[in-house]
């Protein structure tokens, strides 16, 4: 008879990234629902949700809750950056763990936390490596005004020039505003090779809408791109999301909407499942020492140093509302503060002191 062990889902029904958690949130339950009927595993799973509302400022009470209340000490979910460092403090008072499974900006290596998605230099630095030879060295950034748009346009600032490029103009929304007026009209006016879109939710499905006229009056090409724009997205930007170019490390093929977003979530409850297979008590073990003490057959993709999976890269361009791929890596090393980026960035200049 399998043991039952309590985990928890901390994902969003509503408000303006509800696509992506609920698509996530959906990706979580397939894994159980797998995981529980599978022969293969002597445990099944117990799922204890909360719904934040798309709210910052639920997290972190809803975790709480969630580690007090409840034997869960493996939690699932968060979208946006903000969120998922909200949750971290009640992680480390509570001893729990999130399985973070969104791409985000790097730049973290928390204890507490498995990131199971990619971080830069697995989506942004492959983007820019292909962008700028193949469509043109003047960039334009676009972002949600949190962490996630800041650290994504600072390195993307870095990297194009590396690469002998400039950037043409940075600019920031908040959460949920969709009023890009001012931006689209300063795209018009400075026409860049491409814009790196970070925009989340509601304000990147707005922005591409009011992008996609401004190419149809103009006839610009506007070439967008991304790291963060997922199938499940596709419908929500009511045809405007047509011809961007993303990365990431899987598209779905076909016509399914579920995209790296459901997927990652599917298989971050496997790779829980798979670290606690035989191990009765181990769901109250640090992250660090589950992954240590992992038998042979439950190798993880998680680095046991700053717990971040290994990823393949993949470019691919949307036409006629679903993702086609132009590009593929072979999977690579998490290296979340980026620290092999040196010998790709330009030096410091050398300052003289005059009088």
């Amino acid at each position: 008879m399998k043991r039952s062990i309590d985990i928890g889902i901390l994902q969003s029904q509503s408000g303006n990234y509800a696509a992506l958690s609920v698509i996530s949130r959906a990706g979580l339950l397939r894994g159980v629902a797998e995981v529980n009927a599978s022969p293969d595993y002597d445990l099944c799973f117990r799922v204890c949700g909360r719904d934040p509302e798309g709210r910052t400022d639920r997290y972190a009470p809803l975790c709480r809750e969630i580690l007090r209340e409840t034997g869960a000490r493996h939690i699932f979910g968060c979208v946006t950056s903000s969120s998922r460092k909200e949750v971290i403090p009640e992680l480390e008072r509570f001893d729990g763990v999130l399985w973070y499974p969104l791409p985000y900006e790097g730049f973290e290596a928390s204890e507490r936390v498995a990131y199971l998605h990619s971080c830069p230099n697995q989506h942004l630095l492959p983007l820019l490596d292909w962008a700028l030879p193949a469509l043109g060295r003047r960039g334009y950034l676009v972002g949600s005004n949190y962490i996630w748009g800041w650290e994504i346009a600072q390195i993307a600032r870095e990297r194009i020039a590396s690469l002998g490029g400039e950037v043409a103009g940075d600019r920031y929304l908040a959460l949920g505003d969709c009023d890009s007026s001012h931006i689209i009209n300063e795209i018009a006016a400075l026409q860049p090779d491409f814009i790196l879109n970070s925009l989340v939710g509601e304000s990147d499905y707005a922005f591409l809408s009011q992008l996609r006229d401004l190419r149809d009056r103009t006839g610009a090409r506007l070439q967008v791109l991304s790291c963060n724009f997922t199938e499940c997205e596709i419908e929500s930007s009511q045809g405007g999301a047509e011809g961007l170019i993303a990365a990431g490390p899987w598209f779905e093929p076909g016509e399914g909407r579920g995209g790296s977003i459901a997927e990652v979530a599917r298989r971050s409850v496997h790779e829980l499942a798979r670290l606690l297979h035989g191990r009765p008590g181990a769901e109250r073990l640090s992250l660090a020492d589950l992954l240590r003490d992992a038998p042979g057959g439950a190798r993880s993709r998680l680095d046991p140093t700053h717990f971040h999976a290994a990823q393949p890269v993949v470019i691919a361009q949307i036409r006629e509302g679903r993702f086609h791929e132009i590009l593929r890596h072979a999977p690579r090393a998490a290296d979340p503060y980026l620290t092999a980026r040196d010998r790709d960035l330009p030096s410091a200049p050398i300052l003289r002191v005059v009088s």
